[in-house]
């Protein structure tokens, strides 16, 4: 294990820079966001529009068509496109029509709401073998992966993984020598960044390198936080960012716009709704203009 890291507001200054004059959404990414099912209807919106306050050029919301005009009602700024399901969630063919689709999306991600049922694992298998482009896995996306662990193994393209501790254990980590050193042999195992979400979440890379947060309060326990921390981390990567450096900047992001949202609403009523308006303030120091 390398030297750990604390991770710090210039680590962010370091990778993300001001936009030029010149540009249009093209130069921000294109993330496809792949969730949902029947009773999980609000977990892909949340990571969507996460990854939009980040600054994604476009986002791809892709919904089972059982739920389809559910999150199409909800998408505004988002662009929502059905898959094929059966009355629950994805079946197998919907992993087709993504890769085989015409959109050339800079990323993806997988798992937010998506359901436990054998389908939805077909489609993490398979855009793990055919999505060559960053991927992170989150929430059911982990939890299929922990049926078929190997399966990371034969990946090609740069993989985020986002286990809080009990998805972590079912991907056969190990907590007893403490986090940061769990973290970073399941990462080296896998090949995979690893964020094991918490307090002072930690992120480990494949090659050794381990940092650990230091922003987020408690009211940012509550169901959706973690969706929006996926959006976070697929937004930075469809931008360009290194599986690692987004990984990184993402949770320092997220923690510091929900303590924002926790300086102004406290702890205990705050909602991911409020974290993911905060988000814009976390990189406003980074335009290229003053705005004030």
């Amino acid at each position: 294990m390398r030297e750990m890291v604390t991770i710090d507001a210039g680590f962010l200054a370091s990778r993300i820079k001001p936009r030029p004059a010149e540009s249009h959404k093209g130069n921000y990414g294109k993330l496809l966001i792949v969730g949902g099912s029947r009773g999980y209807t609000g977990a892909p919106v949340i990571a969507a529009r996460a990854a939009l306050r980040t600054g994604a050029g476009i986002v791809f919301l892709s919904a089972p068509e059982c739920i389809y005009q559910i999150q199409a009602s909800r998408c505004v700024e988002e662009v929502c496109t059905p898959l094929a399901s059966d009355e629950n969630g994805l079946v197998a063919k919907a992993a087709e029509q993504i890769l085989s689709g015409n959109v050339a999306y800079d990323a993806c991600v997988v798992g937010p709401g998506l359901g436990s049922g054998d389908g939805a694992a077909e489609v993490v298998y398979r855009l793990i073998h055919g999505f060559a482009r960053p991927l992170v896995i989150d929430a059911d996306g982990i939890n299929a992966v922990s049926r078929n662990i190997d399966i990371l193994r034969e990946r090609t393209g740069e993989t985020v993984l986002t286990p809080h501790e009990v998805e972590f254990q079912r991907l056969g980590g190990d907590l007893s020598a403490g986090r940061e050193h769990g973290a970073v042999e399941l990462a080296a195992r896998l090949g995979a960044v690893v964020v094991l979400k918490g307090h002072r979440t930690v992120t480990a890379g494949p090659d050794g390198s381990v940092f650990v947060n230091t922003t987020g309060n408690p009211g940012m326990a509550t169901g959706g936080s973690g969706d929006a921390l996926a959006g976070v981390i697929g937004s930075l990567l469809g931008q360009g960012l290194s599986a690692l450096d987004a990984a990184v900047c993402g949770v320092y992001i997220h923690g510091l716009a929900g303590d924002i949202a926790a300086a102004e609403l406290g702890e205990f009523g705050m909602l991911p709704s409020d974290l993911i308006a905060k988000l814009p303030y976390t990189l406003k120091q980074f335009s290229s203009r003053s705005y004030n």
